[in-house]
């Protein structure tokens, strides 16, 4: 006979056995991310229950965290502690690794780049709130561009986050017509592209996302978006098909809308695809309806946020990309596939 504190404790240990092993094939065959922007720390914020209930492994920040249009960085601090310390962002931050990237209002001025005279002070404030280490080597560059890599062993993906701001020169805005392309000035600055092609070139990741505070392949409208530097743009799309075995996909905020979009490079091996997720706390709902010959779907103009599902099987990797509504429902949907490189 067995005596009953073995048979207990073998129970004890099969259970947990069994725990660690349903985590380790969780890590290893997906991935989940929630992303958005335009949070308002002082509006009502309906979503955060429906990104908890989701359990993502990952939530990412794509711009306009908080509004903080200052130069007053008491006040800037004052409003990212808000957000900090609101009940369920703070269910989210416990349970969830967290990063980010900053757009214009969280940055500090409307539509600014590497003029505003904050920007230093600024970044600091962004990376406490993302709980950044200050012995971090990411403190130590200018700038608030950063990458991380999720997942294990072959099964891994990659999240670079770029900086628009801190480097940007000037846009060529036109009163009444707004911003139009201009081909001289930089988006990143050199120290930034020289480390966004570094990260792609030492990149072992099954999936690659790029992600922007501003629109990337949109080119229609008048607001702020990479096409107003075109040259810019254009050295992007470069890094994108000369790198292209990084399976890459583009994140975006910034716009208050939501939306996909697609475009074919001529010699990219696989369709790119960039995920626009704007409006947690306010959206532009009298949008409308503005042109985007590369959108995908339908243009969303209520709250929402998006989820992005990596799974692997033995001959590729799939993304599914979802907008979520305040309700919780699913709004837009759209997929690709990656080859597996052996």
């Amino acid at each position: 006979m067995i005596p009953r504190y073995l048979t207990k404790f073998g129970i004890h240990f099969l259970l947990f056995a069994l725990l660690i092993t349903s985590q380790f094939v969780q890590a290893q065959d997906n991935l989940r991310f929630a992303l958005g922007s335009c949070n308002k720390s002082d509006l009502p914020q309906p979503l955060w229950e429906h990104v908890l209930s989701a359990e993502p492994d990952v939530w990412i920040w794509l711009g306009d965290i908080i509004y903080a249009d200052t130069q007053n960085m008491k006040r800037m601090k004052r409003n990212y502690d808000l957000q900090f310390n609101h009940p369920e962002y703070k269910k989210l931050r416990t349970n969830m690794e967290v990063i980010g990237i900053w757009d214009d209002h969280d940055y500090g001025k409307n539509d600014a780049g590497k003029e505003y005279p904050k920007k230093k002070e600024s970044r600091e404030l962004l990376y406490d709130f993302l709980e950044i280490p200050k012995d971090h080597p990411d403190r130590d560059k200018e700038g608030a561009y950063l990458s991380r890599t999720f997942g294990e062993g072959d099964k891994t993906v990659k999240v670079i986050l770029l900086d628009t701001r801190y480097f940007r020169d000037r846009l060529n805005f036109v009163q009444g017509r707004g911003y139009l392309p201009i081909n001289e000035g930089s988006m990143l600055g050199e120290e930034q592209w020289q480390w966004l092609e570094n990260e792609l070139k030492e990149n072992d990741a099954a999936v690659t996302f790029i992600g922007s505070g501003i629109q990337i392949l949109h080119n229609e409208h008048k607001y702020e978006k990479w096409s107003n530097l075109p040259h810019e743009l254009n050295k992007l799309k470069s890094l994108i098909l000369k790198y292209q075995e990084a399976n890459i996909i583009l994140l975006s905020g910034d716009r208050h809308i939501s939306e996909f979009a697609k475009e074919r490079l001529p010699g990219l091996k696989y369709p790119l695809f960039e995920v626009t997720t704007s409006g947690l706390t306010h959206s532009y709902s009298n949008n409308p309806g503005e042109p985007n010959r590369k959108r995908i779907g339908k243009l969303i103009t209520d709250l929402s946020f998006a989820l992005v599902d990596i799974d692997w099987t033995d001959e590729k990797v799939t993304v599914v990309m979802k907008h979520i509504g305040k309700k919780g429902e699913v709004l837009e949907k759209v997929s690709t596939n990656f080859e597996i490189q052996k």
